[in-house]
């Protein structure tokens, strides 16, 4: 198993927010996790440390869990994408963090989004993937999910959370449909993340994101990280105790 970073905690609202901090490079990157997630859960699968070891080292990586899921205080309540951004800009300024890029995956991309338009000033660039701007269908947005999609999968959570017969694990990792270890281990992965209240109301809470309308005006296509990509001839030790909570002025 992985060398786990150190998990500490900070309070947004009346919330404990779980978040780690690894590598040490010259910029600041916050990784905004999709759906559900659990800061030392993750580093049990060789894929997730390779991919966050990866980003460590040519950034400083702010990583956590939010409130509701993995390491941060649970609850079964609808949180607002208000309440996360709220619990992200806690986290930037326990570390020291004056601008970061934010790499939004999934359901972090909306977040991300709102993120950036709300902080400007804050945002030095934007890393989306996987994600979208509206999570239900509409005349003017077809390709989303439809009611009785909604319908099927809140009552897969509901009778099938957590096991290896979960739609969620099709949905996600389909490549490792037919693989019986890896399955149960995405399986274990979204237990130690979320409760099945939890994951249901997180997917309600997706059901009425959209954020179309900070769209305009805000979409770059400037940013370049090609340039940080590291040659494949070179190995390197996983950077996972960078320093935690030095300021830093990023660009």
């Amino acid at each position: 198993m992985a060398d786990i970073p150190a998990t500490r905690y900070v309070k947004s609202d009346d919330v404990h927010i779980a978040y780690q901090v690894i590598g040490d490079g010259p910029r600041d990157l916050l990784f905004v996790p999709g759906f559900v997630s659990n800061l030392e859960a993750l580093w049990q699968s060789p894929a997730r440390t390779a991919f966050f070891c990866r980003l460590a080292r040519f950034a400083r990586i702010i990583m956590f869990d939010k409130r509701g899921t993995g390491m941060s205080d649970r609850g079964s309540q609808i949180f607002t994408l208000e309440q996360r951004m709220h619990d992200v800009q806690a986290v930037l300024d326990q570390v020291g963090s004056r601008r970061a890029t934010l790499f939004g995956i999934s359901e972090g991309g909306p977040m991300s989004l709102l993120y950036a338009a709300t902080y400007p000033e804050r945002t030095s660039a934007l890393v989306l993937y996987g994600t979208y701007a509206r999570r239900s269908w509409a005349p003017d947005y077809t390709f989303a999910w439809t009611d009785a999609q909604w319908s099927t999968f809140l009552d897969d959570i509901e009778h099938h959370w957590g096991t290896t017969d979960a739609m969620s694990l099709l949905m996600w990792a389909p490549s490792v449909a037919g693989n019986k270890h890896a399955v149960e281990q995405i399986a274990a992965y979204f237990r130690a993340s979320a409760s099945p209240g939890a994951a249901s109301a997180i997917m309600r809470m997706n059901r009425d994101i959209d954020v179309r309308d900070i769209l305009p005006g805000h979409a770059r296509t400037d940013v370049d990280f090609a340039s940080h990509r590291r040659p494949r001839h070179r190995r390197k030790a996983c950077p996972l105790h960078g320093p935690a909570d030095s300021a830093r002025q990023t660009d």
